[in-house]
C-alpha cells in the first residue's frame, strides 16, 4: 500500500480527523478547565448585578483558613474513605463475579444483563430507588431491620450513612467492571488453563498464577476509572442524604453547594470560592490518579 495511505484511507484524512477531535477536546475541556483557574481568582456569585473583583488566591486562603478547616478536612476525610472503600470493594466483587459469568452456565447471558443493567439507570432513579428501600417510614429495609428487633435511620444515621452511600455506588457503578473485566478474561488463552491443570493446579491456584497476572492492564482500568471517578463523585451522595449531612459530606459536595447553594448556613453561592476549591480537588486526583496509575503499572511489571 502506497504511504499516503493509512486506515482512515488518505492521510490528509486521518490529520483532519485527529485536528477534529483535539479541537473537540480544546473546545469542551481545555477551554472551560482555563475557565475555571481564572474564576478562582475572582469573587464572581450567584446574585445578579453584582461586580466581579479580582481577588487573586483570597478564595484558596479562604479554604485553608482556621474557620474552614475543620469543614474542609471532614470533607476530605469522607472522599477518601468513599474512594477507597468504593474502589476496592469494586474491584474485588466484580471480578469475582466476572470469573463467574466466564464460565459456561445457563443462563449467563441473562446474568450479565442484570449485572450491567443499573449502569443504564440515572443516579436519581438509583437514589429513588434505595431511598424507597431504606425509608425509615416502613421501607423493606426497616421492615427487616424490625424483625431482629432493632430500627434505624439509614440515610440518617451518622453511623450507617456513609456506608449505605458506599454499597449503593458499589452496586451502581459495578456492570462496567464486570464487562472489563470479561473482556480481559476472555483474551486469556485457554492453553494457559489446560498447561496449568496438567501441572495439578487448582482453581485458586490458577486464579492466583494465571487469571489475575494476565488481568493485571483490566485492573489498572479498573482501579483509575473507579479512583477518579469517586474522587469527583456527589450526585448519589446528594440525591441519598442531601446536600449538608456532616456524614456524608465530600469535596465534590462541598463545590456543588459553595457553587449553587443548599449547604449548611445557607450562606449565599460564590462561584469564584467553588472554583478554587475544584482546582483544589484537581490537583488531588491529579496526584493520587499519578500515584495509583505508577504503582498499578510497577505491579503489571512484576507480574
Amino acid at each position: 500500500m502506497h504511504h499516503s495511505y493509512i486506515v482512515f484511507g488518505r492521510r490528509w484524512t486521518a490529520q483532519w480527523t485527529f485536528l477534529l477531535g483535539m479541537s473537540l477536546i480544546i473546545v469542551f475541556s481545555l477551554v472551560p478547565a482555563v475557565g475555571i483557574l481564572v474564576i478562582s481568582f475572582t469573587d464572581i456569585r450567584s446574585l445578579p448585578f453584582l461586580p466581579t473583583h479580582w481577588v487573586g488566591f483570597d478564595n484558596y486562603r479562604t479554604f485553608f483558613s482556621s474557620a474552614q478547616l475543620a469543614y474542609n478536612t471532614k470533607a476530605l476525610e469522607n472522599t477518601f474513605e468513599f474512594a477507597i472503600s468504593v474502589t476496592v470493594i469494586q474491584n474485588v466483587v466484580a471480578l469475582f463475579i466476572a470469573v463467574l459469568l466466564n464460565q459456561a452456565l445457563k443462563g449467563r447471558t441473562f446474568a450479565r444483563a442484570m449485572v450491567f443493567l443499573p449502569t443504564i439507570l440515572g443516579v436519581t432513579v438509583i437514589g429513588l430507588i434505595f431511598s424507597l428501600i431504606f425509608n425509615p417510614s416502613g421501607g423493606p429495609a426497616e421492615a427487616l431491620w424490625n424483625l431482629f428487633g432493632g430500627s434505624s435511620a439509614f440515610f440518617g444515621d451518622p453511623g450507617l450513612a456513609m456506608a449505605l452511600v458506599i454499597f449503593v455506588q458499589v452496586w451502581a457503578g459495578i456492570g462496567v467492571a464486570v464487562v472489563i473485566y470479561l473482556a480481559g478474561l476472555q483474551a486469556i488463552p485457554q492453553e494457559l488453563y489446560e498447561v496449568a491443570d496438567l501441572d495439578g493446579a487448582n482453581r485458586w491456584q490458577q486464579l492466583r498464577q494465571v487469571t489475575i497476572p494476565l488481568l493485571a492492564p483490566s485492573v489498572t482500568a479498573n482501579t483509575l476509572l473507579s479512583v477518579i471517578g469517586t474522587l469527583q463523585s456527589y450526585q448519589l451522595i446528594y440525591v441519598l442524604t442531601g446536600p449538608s449531612n456532616p456524614a456524608t459530606q465530600v469535596l465534590s459536595l462541598a463545590i456543588f453547594t459553595a457553587a449553587f447553594g443548599g449547604g449548611a448556613g445557607g450562606s449565599v453561592a460564590s462561584q469564584g470560592y467553588a472554583a478554587a476549591i475544584s482546582i483544589v480537588q484537581f490537583v488531588i486526583v491529579l496526584i493520587v490518579a499519578l500515584a495509583t496509575l505508577f504503582y498499578l503499572r510497577r505491579r503489571e511489571t512484576a507480574l
